[in-house]
């Protein structure tokens, strides 16, 4: 049986901000569990690109403002798993970056339950007006500009995504880095039902 899980991975950013995903995560990502990537952009590597393909070959990607060795990619994409459509974009068309009601907006535009998007480097999932929002963060922890407060460091994140029927189980695994410089993983579970009365709106 195929897998039904999704990965949602972006801003990678290697090797200009980030040597590699980091190897934790990588022993995670074994080939066979994951039946489809969605990957929010930034990818700007090749060996990266194929790492992903070894993972599962239904890879979909979307343009970050950094691709630029790919200038045929789309902006945005939309899927479907379950009953539910899924938006995936990079994010650096939304203005002001990560602003709630913009992505409201572009989810709307999209006609989709749940919006993925990227660029601002930081994990964030929340539901807004019966819809889903889903920023996976930077799977290497790579820097980013202007989207921090002083001091704070992107910390390494992607999603998984299982999806049956209206209901969507996201797994958020981060990179944590303790005082001692030791790394765990550590994983959250959030959940997401369309509701079927805005369905038909």
């Amino acid at each position: 049986m195929a897998s039904r899980l999704v990965l949602v991975i972006g801003d990678l950013f290697i090797p200009d901000r980030a040597p590699d995903i980091p190897a934790k995560f990588k022993k995670l990502l074994a080939p066979g569990k994951i039946g489809q990537i969605l990957c929010l952009g930034n990818l700007t590597d090749k060996e990266a690109y194929e790492f992903l393909r070894q993972i599962a070959p239904d890879l979909q990607i979307v343009k970050g403002n950094f691709d630029i060795d790919a200038p045929n990619l789309a902006l945005s994409k939309v899927v479907t798993h379950g009953s539910l459509r899924i938006g995936f974009t990079h994010g650096h068309t939304v203005i002001p970056p990560g602003d709630a009601d913009s992505l409201l907006i572009t989810a709307r535009h999209m006609d989709v339950d749940v919006l993925l998007w990227g660029g601002t480097h930081k994990f964030e999932a929340y539901e807004l007006e019966g819809k889903f929002f889903v920023n996976p963060g930077s799977a290497t922890g790579a820097f980013s500009t202007g989207w921090f407060p002083d001091g704070e460091e992107p910390i390494p994140s992607f999603c998984l995504m299982d999806v049956q029927g209206d209901v969507l189980v996201l797994y958020v695994y981060q990179l944590k880095t303790d005082a001692n410089g030791v790394e765990t993983v550590g994983v959250e579970k959030v959940s997401f039902r369309r509701n079927t009365n805005q369905a038909t709106s």
